[in-house]
């Protein structure tokens, strides 16, 4: 699934160990999930909204 993180994360200045440590998971997590490895769990996903202050529609890239 694609999505904005990277450039929603930079817009405001947090490095991928912020985020990592505000929605406690690791680095790599963060990272995996940025370049479309890895899609993240429902919990994880509320937790990237909340720290990141935008809606699921700006996080996430739907395709068809």
């Amino acid at each position: 699934m694609k999505n904005n993180i990277q450039q929603l994360r930079k817009a405001i200045n947090l490095s991928q160990e912020e985020l990592a440590s505000r929605t406690d998971v690791s680095r790599q997590t963060i990272n995996s999930i940025e370049t479309g490895k890895f899609d993240p769990s429902l919990p994880l996903v509320f937790k990237l909204l909340k720290t990141l202050d935008v809606s699921l529609e700006e996080l996430f890239i739907f395709e068809e």
